[in-house]
């Protein structure tokens, strides 16, 4: 009789472990799901970020407060990488039908930021584009040469490389202090074999990006290479003179460059 008490109180503390150790288990695995905005949030937040892409929201200094958990699922859940990935598909698709001349000035234009290595991290202290831009805050981050590439445009970008394409690389950045840490960036992220990396000089200092990057595009029209496409996250990127045969817009629901 006290063998089989002994046996019942035995298994009402292995009951008891067990239901407890489960239970620390599920809480923290569950502490690592995100948990998306509620639905009303979240269906404003796709409406707002729907109309960014498509440039009806303009000048926009921050995201909506109410759609920072929004902002963050879709650019780290996967939404974001699909979406580049359909789109350099497209590009690609586009690609196939061009016939290249053999005088070698056939040239596509790549933006640089959030087009070809991605800000992600620094944007994440920055609650996703919730906190207003800080121009200190962010040479500090590029200073570092620690952005990651986005693979899928890199992918476009050895496509292009490979096929004959003259690729420029063409970005706001300055000139003078981010010339060498972004060169060797990219360098390191697999962007090698680009025609030229274009930045920012003295004389372009004040200019918005429309008129600084459509001097850039009158510059390499002018000296005889033929545009067939321009691919950049922000529509001052594919706005202006000059713009190329074709222009594709990549996500980007963080910043607003005018």
């Amino acid at each position: 009789m006290i063998s089989a008490m002994a046996k019942k109180v035995r298994g009402v503390f292995v009951f008891l472990f067990l239901t407890l150790f489960s239970k620390a288990v599920g809480d923290k695995i569950f502490s690592r799901v995100i948990v998306p905005a509620d639905p009303a949030a979240a269906s404003f937040c796709l409406s707002w970020r729907l109309a960014v892409e498509a440039n009806n929201v303009r000048a926009w200094r921050t995201v909506p407060a109410q759609c920072l958990r929004y902002i963050e699922n879709y650019m780290i859940g996967g939404q974001y990488d699909l979406d580049i990935n359909l789109i350099v598909e497209q590009i690609l698709i586009y690609v196939k039908d061009i016939v290249l001349l053999e005088d070698g000035m056939d040239a596509w234009i790549l933006d640089v930021d959030d087009t070809c290595i991605s800000n992600l991290f620094y944007y994440k202290g920055k609650r996703y584009g919730c906190d207003p831009y800080d121009p200190v805050g962010f040479k500090s981050w590029a200073m570092k040469g620690a952005c990651p590439v986005i693979p899928g445009v890199l992918n476009l970008f050895t496509t292009l490389v490979e096929i004959g394409f003259k690729v420029f690389l063409v970005t706001g950045r300055d000139q003078e202090t981010l010339g060498q840490v972004t060169t060797e960036n990219l360098h390191n992220q697999g962007f090698i074999g680009y025609e030229r990396l274009i930045m920012r000089s003295a004389a372009n200092k004040g200019q918005s990006a429309v008129v600084y990057k459509s001097g850039v595009r009158k510059q390499l029209i002018g000296e005889g290479y033929r545009i067939w496409g321009n691919v950049g996250d922000q529509w001052s990127d594919l706005q202006g003179e000059c713009l190329g045969n074709r222009t594709f817009k990549v996500p980007n629901p963080m910043y607003f460059v005018p």
